[in-house]
């Protein structure tokens, strides 16, 4: 039988996801994305997944685990990892980093004429445009750049839109919203967008942080916040590792308050909870 979708009707039922079932889903998220999709996740993995099954005509996962790793969809992966991740995010979330960010550039600012910084997983954007508006405070347009990247290709098109809802953007000082943000108007009412000056900092592209990638120059500062949380712990040392290599001497890596490097062997020294800094 074709594992074609337009084969199935779209209401035709899902058989009840098998244990060898997920097992396949578990190998796959992390042997291509070193995600530790634990035992006992099997209802979170069905319930999130059935709708993307129905939508496409399947009756089993066995069908959309073909169709996920034929190759025919190159969006057909990093979407299913989409569906089982969360890309919770914020602007200016776990603001005491932005606070410890200003003292940096304090100290980077009369050494470098241009500051290089990465957010390793940038989800819809708010990050690295946080990280943009606090570098403007202190340094002027064209003195530092961001790199912005994630596994997936729909959160990077939000990303890149520099569009956001009015209550996405209800969190942010009122001053500091007027000073970066186009209010929409029209048919673009309730909406708010970037404005050029924050998003032409920064530069969006995919990566897979289990991949072999290179970067043009390394970094003064790496922000990998609530990634790790997916990863076991030779997977966590892996991925530190790695960013490690592309942290300047004195380099800082910031992590997520909700994760810790305990147990993971790394080089870095503790600055503060949930911040590093090469030596």
């Amino acid at each position: 039988m074709s594992n074609s979708p337009s084969v199935f009707a779209p209401d035709a039922p899902i058989r009840p996801l098998q244990h060898d079932e997920f097992g396949r889903i578990r190998s796959l998220l992390y042997d291509k994305f070193g995600i530790d999709l634990r035992e006992g996740k099997e209802e979170l993995v069905s319930a999130r997944l059935s709708k993307k099954i129905r939508e496409l005509g399947f009756t089993s996962f066995s069908q959309y685990l073909a169709y996920v790793t034929s190759g025919r969809e190159s969006d057909a992966m990093p979407e299913m990892v989409d569906l089982l991740t969360t890309n919770h995010t914020a602007f200016f979330r776990e603001s005491v980093h932005f606070g410890l960010m200003r003292r940096v550039l304090t100290d980077l600012k009369p050494r470098k004429a241009t500051v290089r910084i990465w957010s390793a997983a940038c989800s819809s954007g708010e990050e690295p445009y946080s990280i943009a508006m606090t570098a403007l405070e202190d340094l002027a347009p064209g003195r530092f750049e961001i790199v912005a990247t994630d596994l997936s290709n729909r959160v990077l098109k939000a990303a890149t839109s520099g569009i956001y809802a009015e209550e996405r953007v209800r969190g942010i000082p009122p001053d500091v919203l007027r000073r970066h943000f186009l209010r929409g108007e029209g048919k673009a009412t309730g909406y708010y967008r970037v404005k050029p000056v924050v998003s032409g900092h920064v530069k969006f592209h995919r990566l897979n942080l289990v991949d072999t990638y290179s970067h043009s120059a390394p970094f003064s500062m790496i922000w990998c916040r609530n990634v790790m949380i997916y990863f076991d712990k030779p997977t966590q040392e892996r991925v530190v590792k790695r960013l490690s290599e592309w942290l300047e001497p004195g380099g800082y890596l910031f992590i997520g308050h909700s994760e810790a490097m305990n147990g993971v062997r790394h080089a870095l020294r503790y600055i503060q909870p949930a911040v590093y800094r090469k030596s």
